[in-house]
Formats: structure tokens, sequence, C-alpha cells
């Protein structure tokens, strides 16, 4: 009788135990799953901008003769863009295409011709909606990931994560100084 009862209380505990590990199991990948989907949201809005850039740059082109050097600088972060794979490597490239667009939209508040021009008002008020909504799905993302990582790091999620070769993710982050700094303009040379 006690032994079927310590048997019975062993299988009971398996059980319990077996369904727990099935359970973070299945968290953890949830947790991936939504890491992964994050990051699509903001892959998708930064390839809304690069698609809205072209025709923004050529409405400002007509306006803007002096800023040449970045217009190239956009048009080779939009052909850097097509290979580049990592979290890491497209966030830098956003960062400095940022910086760009800033740096035209300074400019553009010299010029009242341009201002007035219905396609640049048209294509600003996309990409302002568009960077609202890239800066949200960054903030998304991060919040993901760190709840992704947490789980990754907090006891027993933490052993079954090692057992199935779950990786922590990197948070979508600027990467230098330079794109936390205001864009100054100078008309000095105009």
């Amino acid at each position: 009788m006690i032994g079927t009862i310590i048997l019975v209380s062993i299988l009971v505990i398996l059980f319990v135990l077996i369904i727990a590990f099935i359970g973070i199991y299945n968290n953890l990948v949830q947790s991936k799953i939504k890491v992964d989907n994050a990051w699509s949201q903001i892959d998708v809005q930064l390839q809304r901008r690069f698609d809205l850039i072209p025709n923004f740059v050529e409405t400002v082109k007509g306006y803007v003769t002096h800023e040449k050097e970045t217009f190239e600088k956009i048009a080779a972060l939009r052909t850097s863009w097509a290979n580049t794979k990592s979290i890491s490597e497209k966030a830098n490239l956003d960062n400095e295409l940022s910086t760009a667009l800033k740096t035209i939209m300074a400019v553009s508040e010299s010029y009242p011709e341009l201002k007035a021009n219905q396609n640049f008002s048209e294509l600003s008020e996309e990409l302002r909606n568009t960077e609202n909504k890239i800066s949200f799905s960054r903030q998304f993302y991060n919040d993901t990931v760190t709840i992704y990582n947490t789980k990754l790091q907090m006891f027993p999620s933490n052993m079954v994560a090692k057992m199935f070769h779950f990786t922590s993710r990197d948070l979508f982050k600027t990467e230098s100084d330079e794109v936390r700094k205001n864009v100054k303009v100078d008309f000095k040379n105009v």
C-alpha cells in the first residue's frame, strides 16, 4: 500500500514537472516569436520610409541644390539597406538616414516655395507618420526583447532555454552620439 502511494506520488510529481517543462518551453517559443514579429514591424516601417524617400528627395532637389552631399548619402543608404541582414546593421543605417532626413527637413524650412509645394507637404506628412510608426515599433520591439531576454536569465526558464539553445536578442539602439545631437544647419555658404 505504501509502495503504491509512493509510486503514485512520484508519477504525479513527474507529471507536474513535465507539464511545467512544456509550459516553460512553450512560453519561451511564444516570446521568441513575439520578438521576431516586433522586428518585422520595424522592418516594414523602415522599408516604407525607404520607399518614400526617392519621391521626397526628387521633390526637394528641385528647390535645394546645395544639399547634393546629403542626397548622395541618402541614395547610398538606400542601396546599403537592401544588403543588410542583421538588426544592428539596420539600426545603424536607420540612425544615419534619420540624421540625413532631419537635415533635409531643417533645410526645407528656409524655402517657403518648397514648403508650399503640395507634393512636398504630402510626402513630409507621410514621412512624419512613418517616423512615428518607426519610433513606436522600436519601443515595442525593445520592450518585447527585454521580456524575452529576462526569461532567458530567470530560473527555471533559463535551464530550458540553455537546453534548447535559445539565444538573447539585441535591443534596437542608437550606436553613436552623433545621431543623438540636434541637426545643425548652416546657411552662411548658400
